[in-house]
Protein backbone atom coordinates (compact mmCIF):
# COMPACT_ATOMS: atom_id res chain seq x y z
CA UNK A 1 0.00 0.00 0.00
CA UNK A 2 1.56 3.52 -0.88
CA UNK A 3 1.11 6.49 1.43
CA UNK A 4 -0.73 9.71 0.03
CA UNK A 5 0.65 11.44 -2.79
CA UNK A 6 2.62 14.90 -1.60
CA UNK A 7 3.05 17.71 -3.68
CA UNK A 8 6.32 19.34 -4.01
CA UNK A 9 6.19 21.47 -0.80
CA UNK A 10 4.98 19.08 1.46
CA UNK A 11 7.71 16.76 0.37
CA UNK A 12 10.21 19.43 1.50
CA UNK A 13 8.86 19.36 4.83
CA UNK A 14 7.84 15.73 5.30
CA UNK A 15 10.40 13.84 3.82
CA UNK A 16 13.10 16.39 3.58
CA UNK A 17 12.68 17.23 7.14
CA UNK A 18 12.56 20.79 6.63
CA UNK A 19 10.34 23.78 8.08
CA UNK A 20 7.49 26.03 6.93
CA UNK A 21 7.88 29.82 7.77
CA UNK A 22 6.59 30.92 11.20
CA UNK A 23 3.19 32.06 10.80
CA UNK A 24 2.14 30.83 7.43
CA UNK A 25 0.76 27.08 8.34
CA UNK A 26 -2.79 26.62 8.45
CA UNK A 27 -3.46 25.13 11.87
CA UNK A 28 -1.38 27.81 13.16
CA UNK A 29 -4.08 29.79 14.59
CA UNK A 30 -6.80 27.15 14.17
CA UNK A 31 -8.86 26.02 17.11
CA UNK A 32 -11.55 23.29 16.00
CA UNK A 33 -12.86 20.47 17.93
CA UNK A 34 -11.32 16.73 16.22
CA UNK A 35 -8.17 15.05 15.20
CA UNK A 36 -4.87 15.77 13.53
CA UNK A 37 -3.37 13.00 11.58
CA UNK A 38 -0.24 12.45 9.31
CA UNK A 39 -0.77 14.16 5.87
CA UNK A 40 1.55 11.35 4.74
CA UNK A 41 0.22 8.14 6.21
CA UNK A 42 -3.01 9.10 8.17
CA UNK A 43 -1.62 8.25 11.36
CA UNK A 44 -4.07 10.20 14.30
CA UNK A 45 -1.66 12.03 16.04
CA UNK A 46 -2.94 14.28 18.42
CA UNK A 47 -6.13 15.38 19.67
CA UNK A 48 -7.55 19.03 19.33
CA UNK A 49 -7.83 19.04 22.81
CA UNK A 50 -4.05 19.58 23.02
CA UNK A 51 -3.98 21.96 21.22
CA UNK A 52 -2.75 25.49 22.74
CA UNK A 53 -1.15 29.01 21.52
CA UNK A 54 2.38 28.74 21.79
CA UNK A 55 3.06 32.22 20.19
CA UNK A 56 5.79 30.49 18.29
CA UNK A 57 4.24 30.44 14.63
CA UNK A 58 3.30 26.38 14.73
CA UNK A 59 0.85 24.84 16.07
CA UNK A 60 1.31 23.57 19.59
CA UNK A 61 0.50 20.17 21.30
CA UNK A 62 1.11 19.40 24.90
CA UNK A 63 0.53 15.49 24.19
CA UNK A 64 -0.07 13.31 21.44
CA UNK A 65 -1.51 10.02 20.90
CA UNK A 66 0.18 6.92 22.47
CA UNK A 67 2.75 5.56 20.06
CA UNK A 68 1.54 8.61 17.56
CA UNK A 69 4.83 10.16 17.50
CA UNK A 70 8.78 9.19 17.70
CA UNK A 71 11.26 11.21 19.33
CA UNK A 72 14.48 11.23 17.92
CA UNK A 73 17.50 13.51 18.42
CA UNK A 74 17.98 16.21 15.92
CA UNK A 75 21.20 16.51 13.80
CA UNK A 76 22.12 20.02 15.37
CA UNK A 77 22.53 18.44 18.28
CA UNK A 78 20.49 20.42 20.08
CA UNK A 79 16.42 19.59 19.41
CA UNK A 80 14.67 16.66 19.75
CA UNK A 81 12.35 15.72 16.24
CA UNK A 82 9.56 14.51 16.52
CA UNK A 83 8.45 11.50 13.22
CA UNK A 84 5.11 9.84 12.35
CA UNK A 85 5.47 6.56 14.25
CA UNK A 86 3.87 4.94 11.48
CA UNK A 87 5.31 6.01 8.13
CA UNK A 88 8.58 8.40 9.47
CA UNK A 89 7.60 11.75 8.26
CA UNK A 90 8.87 14.43 10.14
CA UNK A 91 6.62 16.68 11.91
CA UNK A 92 8.78 19.19 13.89
CA UNK A 93 10.46 18.93 17.08
CA UNK A 94 9.58 18.72 20.84
CA UNK A 95 10.56 20.87 23.84
CA UNK A 96 9.96 20.15 27.36
CA UNK A 97 10.62 22.64 30.35
CA UNK A 98 8.82 25.92 29.24
CA UNK A 99 5.95 25.69 31.12
CA UNK A 100 3.30 26.59 28.33
CA UNK A 101 0.90 24.10 30.15
CA UNK A 102 0.71 22.08 33.03
CA UNK A 103 2.46 19.19 30.90
CA UNK A 104 5.29 20.79 30.35
CA UNK A 105 6.20 19.51 26.89
CA UNK A 106 5.53 21.44 23.35
CA UNK A 107 4.78 19.63 20.21
CA UNK A 108 6.21 22.22 17.39
CA UNK A 109 4.53 20.99 14.35
CA UNK A 110 4.76 22.06 10.91
CA UNK A 111 0.93 22.53 9.67
CA UNK A 112 1.63 21.11 6.32
CA UNK A 113 2.68 18.23 8.03
CA UNK A 114 -0.50 17.41 9.12
CA UNK A 115 -4.01 17.38 8.57
CA UNK A 116 -7.23 18.42 10.21
CA UNK A 117 -10.26 16.01 10.75
CA UNK A 118 -13.41 17.48 12.57
CA UNK A 119 -14.97 15.27 15.41
CA UNK A 120 -17.93 14.35 13.04
CA UNK A 121 -15.96 13.02 10.41
CA UNK A 122 -14.81 9.67 10.07
CA UNK A 123 -11.07 9.21 10.41
CA UNK A 124 -9.33 7.99 7.02
CA UNK A 125 -7.62 4.43 7.32
CA UNK A 126 -4.54 4.71 7.80
CA UNK A 127 -1.66 3.72 5.18
CA UNK A 128 1.39 1.58 5.74
CA UNK A 129 4.16 1.28 2.83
Amino acid sequence: MAYNELNSEEKSVIVGKGTEMPFTGEYDNFYKEGTYICRRCNNPLFPSKAKFEAGCGWPAFDENFPNAVKRIPDPDGQRIEIECANCGAHLGHVFVGEKFTDKDTRHCVNSISIRFIPKEKKLPKILNK
